[in-house]
């Protein structure tokens, strides 16, 4: 007994040294799969040996599927270490005796041992495999080991693990099959070469009947779910791998690469819906040369993608197809507009029915010009963003300050604005820089989710993170309820009478040049980006963000939220209400009689009061205007004129356009006063102009000057150039170094600007 228990312990000893010495880290290569939100397999992929080796989870192994392969692999599974001694001595026995292998003794741990480093079958080959099985056994909970078998067990051709099998055979995941469906795989294994699934089913049915009334026998399942598995017919074949949502499992894929199981949120009947109609939508418009459509939806209550269409056919190599248009960096045309407007509401600069002018502008040669071609006047800022006027959000930006717009856009991570900023100016706004659909359709999330941005969720165990603001709570509201108005160009013709228009804030966006069609929405529940366009970027004279993106947009919304019976958005408690001037969008004053409502941000928003109206002193016939130096003792009237900006007088005077206009003043007064003195547009102030030493070019003087002024006077360095009036255009070639330029009107008001000018060779 002694002696015995010596050599029990000597044979832990040398197995636990060799343990140390060899250890065992068994790792498996897996397929990607790629499985939706209702956990159907949506896309397959070989692993790097080119095998359907797909991971089955300890969930998917039933007891049903666990207790069938246990009583006919290994009944003493959970009562051995791995080796099963008593049955290799019978096995080595039997075989000796009778000169051939005529038993196996195997136990399912063996096999995996053998299955994670096959080699020939010999009796040193044996003992590794008894070793390694040991360690298996040591090392992984039995649960485990299982789990590896069913992950390795061959099943013909390049098909290993239960669940590759169930998947290509019975197009079901493994905790779906039938007790008839996973004995005829438990048969596989053992003649995987021989039995082919849809080739042999007659055989399989006669070897699966076998194995069922051997279950009977032992009692291992009831007789009626034996008899119904026994009737069960076996229609299995081959099939081949899911390959649904191309786009996305493709991205999906290669951003988890090392995940064998993609669990994702994915919304498979939203998704192939969404495919049809995308596909179905480009049909319709392809005899116009428009080829191509990318579509995201985000739920907004959890930030989760639920349908990425990358394209509108991922087939179809003649136009693309497989290139992502969800990912393709394009143009945003007018999309950016509202965070611009957004971030102007919370600096207190813009207010919904604030009035901007609307009129031909120069910013240091940068002349921005509207998609209509026109110009408007005096506009509110509603109306600016509803009609998408470019002068409009550009003179914002203008005050806003374009690196402070790009900062905001990098904050949430919009890569090409990232590696371009230094090259982005002031045309940033009008599509001037490169976006992808899913960084605007991002951004759209946020003014969803009330100014607040967060990473999308793309997996189910992908953390709910809070986010940040990119613009205050009221801002977003605000936004918003411009968005939602139906009252606009961008509203697309077979929509404007329809009843199934559905209740969404959106925007929509057309590149220079007419290469893309944008159109972005949102309501509570949803988030909807769409891109229409060409691959290949050519454009299309007909394609236009309300005529062909935003008809698409609402299809979408329809397929998924019809009539939706979401809440809309409440009035943040911060956001309050006041009357405002109607002419202005300013804080009335005792001559503003037509007022309007408007919402601001307390302490936030400008308190400035409207000076539309000038009171004017004038004589009775109003042939004349007096000022206090000159003003008689009796013989005047006092008369209300509009007090327009000198930009809009300057617009009224080129068009040809009339407008009421104060009489000129008392030509006998003396008095040179300040007030309302020209305003130089071009050059602009503090600016370095680079000029061609070779080139003849010269510099643009322009000025905005008051409404009875008639002529101005242009100086260079104090020496008089030229006389001309408010409105006309004057040019002059300067020398190199620093420039002042002045302009004085006929009233004798005076202004002045610094420029310097340094001559170069281009």
């Amino acid at each position: 007994m002694r002696i015995s228990g010596w050599i029990i312990l000597g044979i832990f000893i040398c197995f636990f040294l060799l343990n140390l010495l060899f250890p065992y880290q068994p790792k498996t290569d897996y397929s990607n799969i790629v499985i939706a939100a209702d956990s159907t397999v949506i896309h397959a992929y070989l692993s790097s040996d080119e095998k359907w080796r797909m991971k089955t989870e300890l969930s998917e192994i039933t007891p049903l599927l666990r207790k069938a392969i246990i009583f006919k692999e290994d009944k003493y599974f959970y009562f051995h270490p791995g080796v099963n001694a008593i049955a290799i001595f019978r096995a080595l026995f039997n075989n000796i005796s009778q000169h051939k292998r005529t038993s196996g003794a195997s136990t399912i741990t063996m096999q995996v041992a053998r299955l994670l480093n096959p080699k020939e079958r010999t009796y040193l080959n044996k003992l590794i495999e008894v070793f390694r099985a040991l360690q298996l056994e040591l090392h992984y909970s039995k649960d485990e080991i299982i789990q590896m078998y069913l992950n390795m067990a061959p099943y013909g051709g390049n098909i290993e693990g239960v669940k590759a099998a169930s998947l290509l055979y019975f197009e079901k995941a493994p905790n779906h099959l039938s007790l008839a469906e996973l004995t005829a795989l438990s048969i596989i294994p053992n003649r995987p070469n021989s039995l082919i699934i849809g080739k042999d089913n007659d055989t399989i049915i006669a070897l699966r009947n076998k194995w069922l009334k051997r279950f009977e026998k032992a009692e291992l399942f009831s007789k009626q779910d034996i008899k119904d598995a026994i009737n069960e017919p076996l229609f299995a074949k081959r099939n081949n791998a899911p390959k649904m949502a191309p786009h996305f499992s493709r991205r999906i894929k290669n951003m988890h690469i090392e995940k064998a199981n993609i669990y994702t949120h994915l919304d498979l009947k939203k998704q192939l819906k969404i495919e049809h109609l995308v596909k179905n939508y480009i049909i319709r418009l392809y005899n116009r040369n428009i080829k191509n459509a990318a579509v995201l939806i985000i739920d907004n209550n959890k930030n989760k993608v639920i349908t990425y269409v990358g394209s509108a056919d991922f087939n179809n190599v003649e136009d693309a197809g497989q290139v992502d248009g969800i990912k393709a960096i394009r143009s945003p045309g007018s999309t950016l507009k509202p965070f611009l407007y957004a971030l102007a509401f919370d600096q207190g600069i813009i207010t919904p029915k604030l009035k901007i002018t609307d009129v031909p502008v120069n910013y240091s040669g940068y002349e921005p010009h509207n998609y209509d071609s026109e110009y408007h006047g005096l506009v509110s800022v509603t109306n600016a963003l509803t009609n998408s006027l470019n002068v409009v959000a550009v003179k914002v930006l203008y005050q806003y300050k374009s690196y402070k717009f790009v900062n905001e856009l990098k904050k949430i991570n919009f890569k090409q604005i990232k590696k371009d900023e230094k090259k982005l100016g002031l045309s940033v706004i009008l599509g001037g820089c490169g976006v992808t659909l899913e960084e605007l359709t991002g951004l759209y999330h946020a003014f969803a989710n009330n100014g607040v941005y967060t990473e999308f969720n793309w997996l189910h165990n992908d953390s709910l993170n809070s986010g940040f603001h990119i613009i205050s709570k009221e801002s977003c509201y605000m936004l918003t309820e411009i968005l939602t108005q139906v009252t606009r160009p961008d509203l697309p013709l077979e929509w404007q009478n329809s009843a199934d228009l559905p209740k969404v804030a959106w925007k929509t966006g057309t590149s220079y040049g007419r290469k893309d069609a944008w159109s972005i929405g949102y309501n509570k529940n949803y988030t909807i980006g769409v891109w229409v366009g060409n691959f290949s970027s050519e454009g299309v004279q007909e394609m236009s963000g309300a005529e062909t993106a935003a008809p698409l947009l609402f299809e979408v919304f329809n397929t998924i939220d019809y009539k939706s019976d979401a809440e809309w958005y409440d009035v943040p408690e911060k956001l309050e209400f006041r009357l405002v001037c109607s002419e202005t969008g300013l804080i009335p004053n005792s001559f503003c009689t037509n007022l309007t409502n408007d919402a601001y941000i307390p302490n936030i928003s400008s308190n400035k009061k409207c000076e539309h109206l000038l009171k004017i002193q004038v004589s009775v016939d109003t042939s004349i205007s007096y000022c206090t130096s000159c003003l008689p003792e009796s013989g005047y009237i006092n008369v209300f004129y509009p007090n327009y900006p000198p930009e809009i007088i300057s617009y009224f005077e080129t068009n040809q356009l009339k407008y009421r206009k104060a009489p000129p003043h008392n030509p006998q007064c003396e008095r040179i006063f300040a007030e309302n003195k020209p305003d130089i547009t071009s050059p602009i102030n503090n600016v370095e102009y680079f000029i061609d030493r070779a080139d003849t070019t010269q510099i643009l003087l322009t000025c905005n000057a008051a409404n009875n002024v008639d002529i101005v006077y242009w100086y260079i360095n104090d020496k008089f150039y030229k006389k001309a009036r408010p409105i006309q255009k004057v040019f002059f070639k300067p020398g190199e170094g620093m420039v002042k330029i002045s302009c004085t009107d006929d009233k004798g008001r005076n202004a002045n600007v610094h420029i310097k000018v340094k001559m170069i060779n281009f």
